[in-house]
């Protein structure tokens, strides 16, 4: 793998994330819920299931669309985390 800078960027974000959920753990302690998918999630569970199901949809996109207008993708991704936190 290159070391380019949208790599860099990607696991900034990553790293970055990582460290939000270990503050809002510390400051606001978390209890697990049932959700969607009748399965116990926490916060840190969610976010897994977010960066898993957004890495399938950019590769989806990737697939059907090309990698011209990986916005799409984003936008996508967005809205699926945002469904997961809410419902999952």
């Amino acid at each position: 793998m290159a070391w380019t800078f949208p790599v860099a960027l990607f696991f900034w974000c990553i790293a970055g994330l990582l460290m939000i959920m270990t503050l809002l753990a510390i400051r606001y302690p978390e209890t697990p819920r049932v959700g969607l998918l009748r399965i116990e999630t926490t916060r840190g569970d969610r976010l897994f299931i977010t960066l898993l199901g957004s890495a399938f949809i950019h590769l989806g996109w990737l697939f059907f669309a090309g990698p011209d207008a990986l916005w799409g993708a984003l936008i996508l991704s967005l809205v699926y985390a945002a469904a997961v936190f809410r419902w999952v």
